[in-house]
């Protein structure tokens, strides 16, 4: 982090780091209208920030010289970006609703070709199964789909059917497996009628182990109760390229969803990984999705550096993250629909950016992926944000809400609200001593505590604020708003990707684990003690086995 601008930003941190948000806010009284941007509906108010406009220039400036237009630019043409695997990166593609032909670096043709032909094929396909075409061995209408997968596979439609939840097709209940704890696809499937289910096994190469072993146990719960294995071509589905593992399963390949290398597990719920999101709210819904991320697309292409809304948000987390050391990033969604969305902006922010080199190899300077954690409004209120408030970690946070109520309810929706405005404004003015003695003297007066106690509370009342966050604000939460947000997020991490220069498309941290846990799995399958590894590690083993032979 040695560059000119990097630099200037560090001059200039020494200078504005102690202000007071309080202050600005007092000094700029159209600070909000000048830190805030747009498109469409979504308003993003980034006001209460600690950043000046020399701050944001300064940014700005920053990400020219990293390259981040440069390799946005190479990006959005097919270029091969992900250098580690040497796939290009165009998730945008799935979404592209502009006509335009997009080409892959050293491809031949247009993708747009075969990302046309996989939606047309699962517009037939949904439209089977909503209109009883597609029906079950038994000739049973589908009732039940279940969706198995892992990781961005299954986290991506989890989020999306929740928070689509108002949308769902008549008659349909959506239901995920993707843990390979045995409870979690016993549960799921203990009370549905094979007769009417619906399998969606969501794995690229159909050789993922967690995700396999729940097929297989699925297929297993299904044979038990119909006893014909060709029934297995009614009631499974796969999304997948391997098509020789996918027929040997049971499933037609006609009826195999394909997608390609360069679109990434994290970035795949655009295409045919959508396949569970389409058959529960319908293709319509699916597509009104998919046009709100490409106007998101366009934005962050064409939008100008200053009302650029990824990119900003991007910078800000450079800003706390690398020059105030404040390594964590909360987000906090007032709205229940959106109760998964925190899970998946976790993986997709620090499976992309958790890395310690750069594209080029070398060790990183500095920090890189922040830490993202949060959940809904307003029952964060009573868990965590005591220590937003008050704590001695300071944490920069994004606070989603809408305008209209998917439920309206009494004055339910006000009152979310008025925590949702409220919180950001606490965070950001914090409460000084002679406010907090003023409070307490009030309760003095009401008779509500004793007058000696005063001093003694004083220090317990007093906030500091200058605690920043980001206000997203939108109409309502329906497909093509949910499409823009969650483009919104990813362009947001490809710009940090760009700046710490590193590579936040690949995902090598991963496959260590998943090595090691093959060469476990098979210590565990015999009795005799087991020595290879780590102390720790064989008397764990070791105690394990003993156990076993207890409760056997």
């Amino acid at each position: 982090m040695s560059t000119d601008a990097w630099k200037k930003l560090q001059a200039h941190f020494e200078t504005v780091a102690d202000l007071h948000m309080r202050d600005l806010f007092e000094e700029d009284g159209n600070r909000s209208a000048e830190f805030s941007c747009s498109l469409g509906d979504l308003l993003v108010d980034y006001s209460k920030n600690r950043v000046t406009r020399e701050t944001i220039e300064l940014l700005l400036e920053l990400a020219e010289e990293a390259g981040v237009f440069r390799r946005r630019d190479e990006m959005f043409s097919g270029r091969r970006i992900n250098s580690t695997e040497d796939r290009a990166v165009l998730h945008t593609a799935l979404r592209n609703r502009s006509g335009n032909p997009v080409e892959v670096e050293g491809q031949a043709g247009d993708v747009m070709e075969g990302v046309g032909r996989v939606l047309e094929k699962m517009r037939q396909f949904c439209e089977g199964v909503h209109t009883g075409q597609w029906r079950g061995y038994t000739d049973s209408k589908i009732t039940d789909i279940v969706s198995i997968g892992i990781g961005g596979s299954a986290l991506g439609p989890l989020m999306v059917t929740e928070a689509l939840k108002p949308y769902a097709r008549s008659g349909l209940k959506i239901h995920f497996v993707s843990n390979v704890d045995g409870t979690d696809v016993v549960e799921t499937v203990k009370d549905l009628d094979a007769e009417s289910t619906l399998f969606v096994v969501v794995s690229k190469t159909f050789t993922t182990e967690e995700t396999l072993a729940n097929a297989l146990s699925a297929r297993a719960w299904f044979l038990e109760r119909v006893g014909d294995s060709s029934a297995v071509a009614k009631h499974f589905v796969a999304v997948s390229v391997n098509e020789e593992a996918v027929t040997e399963f049971g499933i037609d390949p006609a009826n195999m969803f394909e997608f390609w290398d360069w679109v990434g597990g994290r970035y795949s719920i655009w295409g045919a990984v959508g396949l569970p999101i389409a058959l529960y709210v319908g293709m319509d819904h699916f597509e009104s999705m998919l046009e709100g991320a490409h106007e998101m697309d366009r934005h962050f292409q064409d939008a100008e550096p200053g009302e650029n809304i990824p990119l900003l948000l991007g910078l800000l987390g450079i800003w706390y993250n690398n020059f105030f050391d404040m390594p964590t990033h909360a987000v906090f969604p007032y709205d229940q629909y959106l109760r998964h969305l925190p899970a998946y902006l976790q993986q997709l922010d620090m499976e992309s950016c958790g890395k310690s080199v750069t594209a080029a190899g070398q060790p990183v300077e500095g920090n890189t992926g922040m830490i993202l954690w949060g959940g809904p409004g307003t029952d964060g209120q009573h868990a965590y944000f005591q220590l937003l408030h008050q704590g001695t970690s300071i944490v920069p946070a994004d606070f989603i809400a809408f305008a209209e109520s998917q439920n309206p309810l009494g004055d339910h929706h006000e009152k979310l609200l008025a925590n949702f405005f409220a919180q950001t404004e606490a965070l950001m003015l914090g409460r000084g001593e002679e406010e907090a003695r003023q409070d307490l003297l009030a309760d003095v007066e009401q008779g509500r505590l004793a007058a000696e106690r005063v001093e003694e509370l004083l220090p317990h009342k007093v906030f500091a604020g200058n605690r920043p966050s980001n206000s997203i604000f939108m109409r309502r939460l329906d497909p093509h708003a949910l499409g823009v947000l969650l483009a919104m997020y990813e362009h947001k991490v490809f710009v940090q990707g760009c700046i710490w220069g590193i590579n936040p498309y690949d995902q090598w941290g991963v496959q260590l684990g998943k090595t090691l846990a093959s060469r476990v799995f098979k210590d565990l399958q015999d009795e005799s003690p087991v020595s290879t590894h780590d102390s720790s590690t064989n008397a764990l083993l070791n105690h394990y086995k003993k156990l076993r032979r207890e409760i056997e």
